[in-house]
């Protein structure tokens, strides 16, 4: 159950912190590992730079280096199964769990003196590469420890192996965006035609 400024629901609310670090987890995912995109074969980014650019094409960061980039590129290795559907859940666990371990994730409050605090899964002193990995890896932990785990998803369309947090009311995004879901209807209607 939880609380919120004008009622009280029994639906499980996953508040914007942690929707925001899934999205940022999905991004990840998505920019460094994805092979299929859109029906269209992608090719990673395979240099720390290239890297970097994919990573701040989506989510400017300052200070983010090329060697944190290349750091990343492994921890969205470990993100991607997390957003598969299928895939069995205890070697999913046992990678986000080791990737909690590994990058110190450490539940706390930050905050500058005198301003506001925010809920933070890295240490204070984490370096930013650490930070980022602790941060999205707690955040997938803790969709999958309420339950939502079926808001983790990877697109149904043919060609497209793009992931992304369903933050429908009722769990029915099979899409990653609205051209793959056109895309597959186009599809299935060829194909209904035919038969």
């Amino acid at each position: 159950m939880t609380l919120d400024s004008v009622r009280i629901t029994g639906q499980p609310e996953i508040d914007r912190y942690l929707t925001r670090s899934v999205e940022s987890a999905a991004m990840l995912v998505n920019g460094l590992t994805v092979t299929t995109a859109h029906g269209r074969p992608v090719t990673p980014p395979s240099s720390p730079e290239a890297r970097l650019a994919a990573i701040l094409a989506h989510s400017p960061s300052a200070g983010l280096s090329p060697a944190d980039a290349d750091h990343l590129a492994g921890v969205a290795v470990q993100l991607a199964p997390a957003f598969r559907t299928g895939e069995p859940a205890e070697p999913v666990a046992a990678r986000l769990n080791d990737l909690l371990v590994r990058h110190g994730a450490v539940p706390n409050l930050h905050g500058a003196p005198g301003g506001p605090l925010v809920l933070a899964f890295h240490r204070p002193d984490a370096t930013l590469a650490d930070a980022w990995a602790a941060d999205l890896g707690a955040a997938l932990v803790m969709v999958i420890g309420l339950g939502q785990a079926a808001r983790l998803g990877r697109c149904r369309a043919d060609g497209c192996d793009l992931v992304f947090f369903d933050s429908t009311r009722n769990t029915s995004r099979h899409f990653c965006d609205l051209s793959c879901q056109n895309r597959a209807k186009a599809s299935a209607y060829r194909a209904r035609r035919r038969g």
